[in-house]
Parts: C-alpha cells; structure tokens; sequence
C-alpha cells in the first residue's frame, strides 16, 4: 500500500501524561511522526493535537481507533490535506550583511509573501505563513544565497473544511444521550 501524509485531529482532556500515551501508538507501530502541535481548543478543558505523519490508510486507521481507545482522550480522527485547511509558521534568520549586498534576497522575500518581522545590523527575521511546501521552497532558496543564519518550521495547524467539528457533534451526542438515560 502507498503511504500518504496523513493530518490526526485529536480532542483529550488537559491531563499530564497523555501526550506521551498519544505518542506511544505512534512508536508501537513504528510510524514517525512527522510534526506535532497541542493548543486548548475552541471547548473549554479540551485540548487539540494536530499530527501529521506518512502511512498507509490502513495503519492510520489502526492508529486513530487505539489513540481513541485512551480513556483521557474525547475523539480522534484522521484526515487528508483536501478535507482541512492548514497552516505553519517558518521562521528564518538572515545575515543582515548578505541581504544588504544582494538585492534579489528582499525581491525573493517578498515574492513569497514572507514578513520582515525585523532588522538589525547583524540579522534579519523573516516569517512566512503558509503550506509546508511553500515554507521548505523559500528556505531552500535563501539557503542557496547562502544568508541563512538559523531556521525553523511550526508544526501543522489544522482546522477541517466541514460545518462542525466532529468532536463537537461528539459531545453533542453524549450529551443526548447523558440526558435522555436520567
């Protein structure tokens, strides 16, 4: 089977300890993660994991079932790109120097929509929202100028393209049926 980039939205209460049980399914079954990010949620005591890692869709359906299986955690499901929208954050330092010399850097910089978040004698701090692809192609381009001093990506953020979000109607449904069993 092909493996894809798969996008894991997970929904746990905010308890110590579940981070690594999340991750432990992961290593069980030998499937690197490829980035990680955990924010609160838009639900009150509700945290959100946003993974992203290469599998088969068969693997990341096993994966999805036991991570859900974890009693901290509400709801878990995964996703392809086209079913959610999705953003990180690169961060790139430029040698003020090299940039000041070679004028096609700031073109490039601002061909790629990247924000100059400042600019000193020594170094420049460049930022670029965006696809993972586009955050990768401007740190290979300004890798190839030769002016980079530091860099670094964000993990994936994520929300899904549908109405609700599924750990919404999730807690909808439990809630029914919480009330219509008293």
């Amino acid at each position: 089977m092909e493996k894809k980039l798969y996008t894991l939205l997970v929904f746990s209460e905010n308890i110590a300890g579940i981070l690594n049980q999340i991750t432990a399914v992961f290593t069980r079954r030998q499937v690197n993660i490829e980035s990680l990010n955990v924010s609160a949620s838009s639900i009150k005591n509700v945290h959100k994991y946003t993974i992203t890692a290469w599998s088969t869709e068969d693997q990341i359906q096993k994966i999805t079932k036991q991570i859900e299986k974890k009693i901290d955690v509400v709801k878990a499901n995964y996703y392809t790109d086209d079913q959610l929208f999705i953003q990180e954050v690169g961060l790139y330092k430029l040698s003020t120097d090299k940039v000041m010399e070679n004028p096609e850097i700031s073109r490039i910089i601002r061909r790629h929509d990247a924000r100059v978040l400042e600019m000193n004698p020594t170094y420049v701090a460049v930022m670029l929202g965006g696809m993972t692809e586009d955050i990768t192609d401007l740190y290979h381009v300004l890798d190839d100028y030769g002016c980079l001093l530091q860099y670094t990506r964000s993990g994936r953020i994520a929300i899904t393209r549908s109405f609700v979000e599924s750990v919404s109607e999730f807690l909808e449904e439990q809630e029914r049926s919480a009330h219509g069993d008293a």
